[in-house]
């Protein structure tokens, strides 16, 4: 039996810190990784509850991170409660192995402290890793601070678990500015931590010899479709699990969840549509121009970028009349990848908004308030004079030339 750890009813955790804390709490019973920047922390933090009697668990070091979630599939298919972390590159090196979990509808959990993708080399957050992993048949939590990387953390075990689900899922985090930026956090008891996750309930292990399984079956032209299919299917069917698990998360904390987040948007005529730690930082500004300025401003921030919440992004913007969608991603070639996800969900619309992609924040660089301000007065601009004043993708604070493109 696993020891308990009495914690008080505040706590200053780093995002890392938080996530591990969940991983204890939830008693995982198989954690295989490798470390990477900036996620190291968290598997380090597991390693260390192991070795203290925390967990009743197994802490498996492997060579790589493509072996660090192949050992979380053998652990999950054998039926046991399983997560891992990572970033960057180790998250560039498991892609193929994800593919493997989600279609094998294994309920692992992956905390992903998101980084820049090289070349060239940084190990400072942006969302390249993110976007990379969003077809890859995961369903995808994004936490703006440290709190929400522990509570989202226990909610992912609880909906990738659920057996009308049976999928894996991701918590991210913005690396260092999540990850490493130590804030109050309010923990739950071990005992209530345990109670909302619940006993994990095995379905299809491998090890029950009296009912024999195969995973990893080939199905080539016959079956492969309708396997995606039903993959698909359980996907979109997920979000009211999730609905339910996050209702029961506000009943037992008081911490409301929603699976689109929506800030001043009852009147707003403009919208910024961010991930991650923007969200926080958008809002203060939105108050701001309101308060100053007098523009009608709001925030809109998917919490589950998987499966992609259409119906609701569409619901939370159908009002405005001019919208920016900030990625923090190299758009290698395109409009950004929540750009087209947002315009996709708006089409169902009889009137669109006037939309604007913003490339901002890569490899770490900081997105300052004015710059955000000065984007809610270019919107209102758009708004008043019904079209678009300037081209569809710029680079928020680029050195040198300005970059915009598409007409």
């Amino acid at each position: 039996m696993a020891e308990k750890m009495d914690l008080p009813e505040v706590v200053v955790w780093d995002g890392n810190f938080a996530a591990a804390n969940a991983l204890r709490q939830a008693q995982v019973d198989v954690v295989a990784a490798y470390p990477i920047t900036p996620s190291t922390p968290i598997v380090e933090g597991y390693g260390k509850f192991v070795a203290d009697g925390y967990v009743d668990g197994e802490f498996v070091m492997v060579e790589s991170e493509h072996a660090a979630m192949s050992g979380c599939v053998g652990a999950s298919a054998a039926g046991g409660r399983v997560a891992t972390a990572t970033s960057s590159q180790g998250f560039a090196l498991m892609v193929e192995v994800l593919y493997q979990a989600s279609g094998m509808r294994l309920p692992i959990v992956l905390c992903v402290v998101n980084r820049a993708l090289a070349s060239p080399l940084n190990v400072r957050g942006d969302h390249g890793d993110m976007y990379l992993g969003r077809d890859s048949g995961w369903i995808q939590f994004d936490a703006y601070n440290a709190q929400e990387a522990y509570d989202l953390t226990l909610c992912a075990f609880r909906v990738g678990e659920d057996h009308s689900v049976r999928l894996p899922v991701m918590v991210h985090q913005d690396g260092f500015i999540t990850s490493h930026t130590a804030q109050n956090v309010y923990p739950l008891s071990d005992d209530e931590a345990y109670e909302f996750v619940g006993k994990f309930k095995e379905m299809d292990e491998m090890l029950d010899f009296t009912r024999p399984v195969t995973y990893g079956a080939q199905t080539e032209e016959d079956w492969h479709y309708e396997h995606k299919a039903k993959q698909h299917k359980a996907l979109i069917d997920s979000r009211p699990v999730i609905d339910k698990v996050f209702a029961e998360f506000e009943k037992k904390t008081g911490r409301k969840y929603n699976r689109v987040e929506s800030y001043m948007m009852d009147d707003a005529e403009v919208a910024i549509v961010a991930l991650g730690t923007t969200v926080e930082t958008a809002r203060l500004v939105a108050k701001q121009v309101r308060e100053e300025k007098g523009i009608k401003a709001g925030v809109v921030s998917p919490r589950v970028f998987r499966p992609f919440p259409f119906d609701d992004i569409r619901d939370a913007l159908k009002n405005t009349k001019a919208v920016a969608c900030f990625d923090r991603s190299s758009p290698g070639g395109a409009l950004g990848m929540l750009y087209n996800e947002v315009s996709g969900a708006l089409m169902t619309l009889d009137k669109t908004p006037i939309m604007t992609n913003y490339i901002y924040g890569l490899g770490g660089r900081d997105l300052t308030t004015q710059s955000i301000a000065e984007v809610y007065e270019e919107l209102a601009k758009n708004a008043k004079d019904g079209k678009r004043n300037g081209k569809v993708q710029q680079f928020l604070s680029l050195r040198g030339p300005k970059m915009e493109y598409f007409e």
